[in-house]
């Protein structure tokens, strides 16, 4: 087994800023319209072409979305590339748990099957991310069972 870092040591940091890398990466082209645009063009040829599915027609609506979602998740993980905290992870990984699971719905109503990858990538960073709350939450001081202090640190 792989041991995973605590959220006191530095490693979970690294995780962190990692994980929010890799949603700077791949959420910045849905950000705005124009870049959606391009994103959803090449997502829908590459799922066609490797036979996983193509993405529904654009329209203004599904445009909104993608674009919310986008700047969201970007200025989410600027937060944490800059200023990773241990809670910042915490709070990933609950996110990225709520994430996985509308893609699962999504997946068992149709959608693209290209969305395993990102599936897979929500999955994995999430449980990186909450697996060490839940031994901490279990032997960690009362402040890591009881309210979040301001600082985000959890007593670390």
């Amino acid at each position: 087994m792989i041991p995973l870092p605590t959220p006191a040591r530095p490693g979970y940091l690294r995780l962190v800023r990692t994980s929010a890398w890799y949603d700077l990466v791949v959420t910045a082209g849905f950000a705005t319209p124009w870049t959606y645009a391009l994103m959803h063009d090449a997502l829908s040829s590459l799922g066609g072409t490797l036979g996983l599915g193509r993405l529904p027609e654009l329209d203004p609506i599904q445009t909104l979305y993608a674009n919310l979602m986008g700047s969201v998740v970007v200025v989410w993980a600027v937060l944490r590339i800059l200023r990773p905290l241990p809670v910042h992870g915490l709070l990933d990984g609950v996110a990225r748990t709520l994430f996985a699971a509308w893609q699962a719905y999504a997946l068992a109503h149709g959608a693209p099957r290209f969305l395993w990858l990102f599936l897979a990538m929500e999955v994995a960073f999430g449980i990186a991310q909450l697996a060490p709350w839940r031994h901490r939450r279990r032997t960690g001081p009362p402040s890591a069972r009881g309210s979040l202090p301001a600082d985000g640190h959890l007593g670390v």
